[in-house]
């Protein structure tokens, strides 16, 4: 036992090495950091999963028929999928848009006042513990590159970041997630013989599991607790479900009159 651990220490130590090799470590820098449009699709997914099982809930919680569930939660998903990715498009984009702004003020202020942007540039990395000689000679190479200095003052100063999403691609992402995994509560109302109540159950057990399993990813991307986001996420949208339950409990006596609801 001692000596696979050994095995395995000794191989994270040479990966670990090899990754910090001058020509690796030259090789990442000149690729970039790449965006990464994970978050956006577990947000999306988590969001189109509580939606529809909220309709659905809602729809058993009424007594209404299976093909109503079913009618209504896709469309449902349909119209909040795509309404989401509309608006994740935007956020991202005005993101960028607020950067591409940034960029010309601090383009300006440099043609405009360059004794003041570099007196900013003195002073942020003076903050960072630099000093005398050094410092200026640090000031002096980032303020010799105007794109130089405009990218680090969009860094050190208004803390934005460079290379952000593409707002299409987060859009995407969002909605294909938020379909995809938004349709595991309706799988069960596919099914024309399985009865209304059973089909609810199903929908409920996997519902659960997709809650947790999204929360549980969640917590890997994010760097959180995986058991612990994946009870969260649990939680969070069965308390959706409750709610959505309890309200079309509540209207089932309206829809009782007008003689949709089936017992």
């Amino acid at each position: 036992m001692r000596g696979t651990q050994s095995n395995a220490a000794g191989t994270a130590m040479t990966e670990l090495e090899h990754s910090h090799h001058p020509e690796a470590i030259r090789r990442r820098l000149d690729d970039g950091r790449r965006p990464s449009y994970l978050r956006d699709a577990l947000l999306g997914g988590i969001d189109g999963c509580v939606t529809t099982f909220a309709v659905v809930a809602s729809v058993a919680g009424a007594g209404l028929p299976g093909i109503v569930a079913f009618g209504l939660g896709l469309a449902s998903l349909i119209a909040d999928g795509f309404s989401m990715g509309v608006s994740n498009y935007q956020g991202v984009k005005s993101d960028r848009d607020a950067l591409e702004q940034t960029r010309r003020v601090e383009n300006r202020h440099i043609r405009e006042t360059p004794d003041g942007e570099r007196e900013e540039i003195r002073q942020i990395f003076a903050r960072k513990g630099f000093e005398g000689e050094v410092l200026e000679q640090i000031v002096d190479t980032i303020t010799g590159d105007e794109s130089l200095w405009v990218e680090t003052m969009l860094r050190e100063e208004h803390g934005l970041d460079l290379q952000g999403s593409e707002p299409l691609r987060a859009a995407l992402w969002t909605f294909g997630a938020f379909v995809l995994v938004g349709a595991v509560p309706l799988l069960p109302f596919m099914l024309p013989a399985m009865g209304l109540d059973v089909a609810f159950a199903v929908s409920a057990t996997l519902t659960a599991l997709t809650f947790f399993g999204i929360g549980f990813a969640k917590g890997m991307v994010l760097g959180e607790g995986r058991w612990r986001a994946g009870l969260e996420t649990l939680l969070m949208g069965g308390g959706a479900a409750v709610i959505a339950y309890l309200v079309g409990g509540i209207f089932e006596p309206m829809m009782a009159d007008v003689g949709l609801v089936v017992h």
